[in-house]
């Protein structure tokens, strides 16, 4: 997926443009969401501002277009970014959204968006004072003991406050500004409306690289939550109720649910600095290393146990105060399902065992599989992949961001479409390494992540059933295999009486012996393992040392162990034979 120069595109009239994007502009409602007569008073600039930018916009989006020569060129990296920086704040806000959805636009965007920065004017402290006393119908003074006019901070959407409520509870209130939801979806009307009759980015065989009208339709519906502060809101208390085991270890703000609404949201304060401030965490006599290892074992928690995280966990969005790590900004939430958790266990799990074949299974169980893929294909690949790390010694050496990059190129290369939040979530494994590389070094990611892996694993195993499954596949196979002997004796009979007629070619005969000798094997193997399995049993009856915990012989349980691994292998094989 890519948008370069490089890509045919077909000429477009601006004129036409112009009048289609202006026609679409008349059928938007030019009324914005209803603003009491305080806020009316004070935005009457702005409101009148705001109507007058519809009459114009649609031109002013084509003039900014054409002076990119987008139609010629088509967008590059640089092209994408400055062209969002002269269309306005709002497109900067989609633009800086756009940088963290690597499931929708190619890494070179992404990295170029994260570049786009916002020089926005502040709410004035009586506009954001009137959002908040229309949204909860109080009077300030009425709400707060104190409220702090000097925004903490002020971006496209909404700009934060600290204040203090009347309990004495410290807290921060982030408002929206007035006028900025309409005027996004209005843009976003004619964005899509743009898109639709400039889709035509193509590679050299005719085929769309980029449906543009996808992406923008996914940008509007994450937009759209943004928007909402509830979403946000909701996100937090989810957090905070299922991914915070010990606020003593980790913590994240408390909603305020009566000062929280679709334009205002207000959470506890916390009164600390971001990790950005690393030097200030040894000065203040915390152990950095205790603060990061709370932070990667509460990421690894939130993925393999609750299957939501925190999508954007770079070291502006991680806050300590009282040497506790704090997680702010719920804006952007990544969900994995049971299936996906076993996808990545599988592979995770099979890189280090070096089996290709089950990091194969991990990929075609979490993606798409078109029909074009070749599975022998995909396992040679997937053993080449595992080449490259056969002379890993230690599980701290292995790039955590660059596998999932290698998995990604894996499964795209065989036709593979991999999930948009398996995609998120490399990029926030990213964020986090990035984060503890520079926090603490010595801690590694990935040890946690894959020991975490192997606890679920064991954890998940249900011997019973196994022991059961294993039992109806081995009486099966004795079945098939108690026939073979009978089955002879009345071939060789039947060729002895000349009732029996066989017609032989001695052409080809390699790759059927093969097969034949291969299914012997495997059915010699599970023999064996029904063997060591039983005699493994008669031995945890003897009274011999060492012991386990529960008493049983610990040479009879590892019997056991190796003849069931021994018969799930040969099992399986005789499975595909």
């Amino acid at each position: 997926m890519a948008i370069n120069k490089e890509k045919k595109l077909k000429k477009i009239d601006t004129e036409a443009l112009k009048q289609e994007l202006s026609a679409a502009g008349q059928d938007i409602k030019s009324k914005p969401k209803e603003v009491g007569h305080r806020l009316t008073e004070l935005l009457k600039k702005e409101i009148e501002d705001y109507k007058m930018r519809e009459k114009t916009r649609a031109a002013e989006m084509i003039s900014i277009f054409s002076a990119h020569n987008f139609y010629a060129n088509g967008f590059t990296p640089v092209e994408l970014r400055t062209t969002l920086e002269d269309l306005g704040p709002t497109y900067v806000k989609i633009g800086q959204i756009m940088s963290s959805r690597v499931d929708l636009l190619p890494e070179a965007y992404c990295r170029e968006l994260e570049k786009l920065r916002q020089n926005v004017k502040p709410l004035s402290a009586e506009v954001a004072r009137a959002v908040i006393e229309e949204e909860t119908g109080r009077k300030i003074e009425d709400i707060y003991a104190e409220f702090r006019d000097e925004p903490l901070g002020s971006a496209s959407i909404g700009q934060a406050h600290y204040a203090v409520l009347k309990d004495g509870t410290k807290v921060v209130t982030k408002v929206q500004r007035p006028l900025i939801a309409d005027m996004m979806r209005r843009d976003f009307v004619l964005l899509k409306k743009l898109a639709g009759l400039v889709n035509v980015v193509s590679d050299n065989e005719g085929e769309q690289a980029v449906d543009l009208v996808s992406v923008i339709g996914e940008l509007e519906k994450v937009t759209e939550e943004e928007l909402n502060f509830l979403v946000e809101a909701g996100n937090t208390k989810f957090f905070k109720e299922n991914c915070i085991e010990d606020e003593n270890v980790i913590n994240c703000p408390t909603v305020i649910d009566e000062l929280t609404t679709e334009r205002i949201f207000t959470m506890t304060y916390v009164d600390g600095y971001t990790l950005s401030h690393t030097e200030r965490i040894a000065e203040d006599g915390y152990d950095p290393n205790a603060i990061g290892k709370a932070i990667t074992e509460n990421f690894v928690h939130q993925v393999l146990d609750v299957g939501t995280f925190h999508a954007d966990p770079h070291q502006g969005n991680i806050m300590v105060s009282g040497g506790v790590p704090y997680w702010i900004d719920f804006g952007m939430i990544g969900h994995v399902t049971e299936r996906d958790i076993d996808g990545i266990q599988s592979i995770v799990i099979s890189l280090l065992g070096s089996d290709a074949e089950g990091v194969v299974n991990g990929i075609t169980s979490m993606g798409a599989v078109s029909g074009s893929t070749n599975r022998d294909k995909l396992i040679e690949d997937a053993e080449l992949l595992l080449g490259r790390y056969m002379g890993t010694k230690d599980i701290a050496s292995i790039d955590m961001s660059d596998l999932f990059d290698e998995v990604l190129t894996l499964a795209d290369k065989h036709h593979i479409k991999m999930p948009g939040q398996f995609t998120m979530l490399g990029r926030a494994v990213l964020a986090i390494e990035g984060v503890i590389e520079r926090l603490c070094p010595e801690l590694d990611l990935f040890t946690l992540l894959s020991g975490k892996m192997i606890e679920r694993t064991k954890k998940n195993f249900d011997l019973k059933k196994t022991l059961t499954d294993a039992g109806k596949e081995l009486v099966g196979v004795g079945k098939k295999t108690a026939k073979i002997p009978g089955l002879i004796a009345d071939t060789l009979n039947g060729l002895a009486k000349g009732k029996t007629k066989v017609n032989m070619e001695v052409v080809g005969f390699d790759e059927p012996l093969e097969k034949i000798g291969a299914y012997f094997k495997y059915v010699m193997m599970t023999v064996v393992a029904c063997v060591l399995f039983l005699g493994s049993c008669i031995l945890a009856r003897v009274d011999i040392e060492p012991k386990t915990a529960n008493g049983m012989p610990i040479l009879a349980v590892g019997g056991i162990v190796i003849s069931i691994a021994l018969a799930i292998f040969s099992i399986g094989r005789l499975s595909k034979k």
